[in-house]
């Protein structure tokens, strides 16, 4: 089996560093996922599965990739990472830290600081830990509850976790990982041959294709494969549904594929692009935006995920298309040598549809910036604050002539079968005064004929109403800069 007709040919095997050596794999399932590897094939069982959806955190590992000749430690949840995923990549678990019977430092501090009971969840911890051992800044509390956010304890709490952290992690990174840094990047480099990847047959197969040019004639050949970000959506197809997927194709060595420009007035994002990659950028757009992608998933989650795959498969409760559709974000299409482009809202068609013909790919996502003129907020309510799933994502884009409102775009999350613009409440706010909140009243009424909400384990239909309502009058009151504060410590997010 092959790409193309003429040309180089694809390799045929996955290869990857492992304990050391260069690994070479033929022959395995296209569903297998990395955390079945470890267990089932090299009894790496130090590893855990938990929950087995990226929520737990007790399977994290650290995946290792040269980016301009310096080692990327990336945490990442083994549970829904494909096997396939790690071509190129060196794999670390938490039995690859210690020198014979002398602990890693983070290691180490665990057991001084009693950061460990049962230990079910403690190899897990101490994977994201040491990912950020090697993140090159020294530990504070936020940047080590922000690392954990991902990785569940419910023996020890988080305190003695935290304080193990703190003591150890002092932005040097000493250890023997980088001792034998430029070896590893040497490695690493030498296994970048730059061709298509593809393991199996026309029947069964994975596939990594090397360009966009790849891609779109495999993807012609098979449009029932699975395209494969990073695989925060469809891993858990195969550990929930119990999918088995025969063909998949796995976007994450296309080449430019992963590429952000920054422009004077957008960024275009192209689709694999991870979400963490993406969030500084974002933020700068808007501090919201910043939260928002901080609350998007854990470190592990936004190191897989992809920003087109957060828009290809159409969640309802996707968080960052509502964000980008009040922005007038569009989405950019590609089929072959064939682009289109269309905006975000219209790109879902219906619930688990999209307007995207077969073989078609999401190539890029264009996220405008704000003019001087226009106020921007978005909110995320969930359950809980991290690693939750939104009950009402909500985004609001105000276009002000002074204080008065000449036009807006609101979105919402979760509260119809796909990521929905309230017209009628964008119609209703057009003149509305900020400093007269009865002129507002209209537009958040208009929010109860704009949406009828379903009920299921997130909040019931009456609930996401008053609070998508509700929302709305919050947006206004900080744009407005009146009433009490909304944040919490009374913080307000900056114009």
């Amino acid at each position: 089996m092959s790409f193309r007709e003429s040309g180089r040919e694809p390799r045929t095997e996955l290869t990857f560093r492992f304990r050391g050596q260069t690994r070479r794999i033929q022959g395995f399932s296209p569903s297998t996922t990395l955390l079945d590897w470890l267990r089932e094939s090299e009894r790496a069982t130090g590893t855990k599965e938990g929950c087995a959806e990226g929520d737990c955190g007790a399977c994290t590992i650290a995946l290792v990739r040269s980016r301009s000749g310096k080692l990327d430690y990336a945490p990442v949840n083994a549970c829904i990472l494909l096997l396939g995923q790690v071509d190129g990549a060196e794999i670390l678990t938490v039995e690859d830290l210690a020198e014979g019977e002398r602990l890693h430092p983070v290691q180490q501090a665990m057991v001084d600081l009693h950061g460990s009971q049962c230990g079910f969840c403690t190899p897990g911890i101490v994977m994201s830990l040491f990912a950020l051992y090697h993140d090159g800044a020294p530990a504070t509390r936020d940047s080590v509850n922000e690392a954990l956010a991902g990785n569940l304890c419910r023996c020890t709490g988080y305190r003695p976790i935290v304080d193990a952290a703190l003591s150890t992690i002092d932005g040097l990174g000493l250890d023997k990982f980088q001792a034998n840094a430029a070896e590893r990047v040497a490695a690493l480099e030498e296994l970048d041959d730059r061709r298509d990847l593809i393991v199996g047959d026309e029947a069964r197969f994975f596939a990594a294709p090397a360009s966009e040019a790849s891609l779109g004639e495999l993807y012609l050949r098979h449009p029932d494969a699975v395209l494969l970000g990073g695989a925060t959506d469809v891993g858990l197809w195969i550990t929930k549904r119990f999918m088995d997927l025969k063909k998949i194709i796995w976007l994450g060595r296309i080449a430019g594929f992963d590429a952000l420009e920054d422009r004077a007035s957008h960024l275009r994002m192209s689709a694999g692009l991870t979400l963490e990659a993406a969030t500084p950028f974002l933020a700068a757009i808007h501090p919201d935006l910043g939260i928002l992608m901080q609350r998007f998933g854990s470190a592990q989650v936004r190191a897989s995920g992809t920003v087109g795959g957060s828009i290809a498969n159409g969640s309802p409760i996707g968080d960052l298309a509502p964000a980008l559709i009040a922005l007038g974000g569009r989405v950019e299409l590609a089929k072959a040598s064939e682009t289109r482009s269309l905006a975000l809202e219209d790109f879902f068609v219906a619930y688990g549809k999209q307007d995207r013909k077969p073989s078609e790919y999401v190539s890029a996502l264009i996220a405008p910036k704000l003019a001087p003129n226009e106020a921007f907020r978005a909110f995320k309510v969930s359950k809980r604050f991290d690693e939750d799933i939104s009950a009402v994502m909500s985004a609001f884009k105000l276009t002000l002539d002074g204080r008065r409102v000449v036009s807006a775009r609101i979105a919402y999350g979760g509260m119809a079968a796909t990521p929905k613009r309230a017209a009628g409440a964008e119609a209703a706010l057009a003149g509305a005064d900020l400093d007269d909140p009865a002129s507002w009243a209209s537009a958040k009424a208009a929010i109860a004929e704009d949406f009828q909400p379903l009920t299921d384990m997130r909040a019931s239909a009456a609930y996401r109403s008053e609070v998508a309502a509700n929302l709305l009058t919050r947006a206004l009151l900080e744009i407005s800069g009146g009433g009490a504060p909304t944040r919490l410590g009374g913080l307000r997010a900056a114009e």
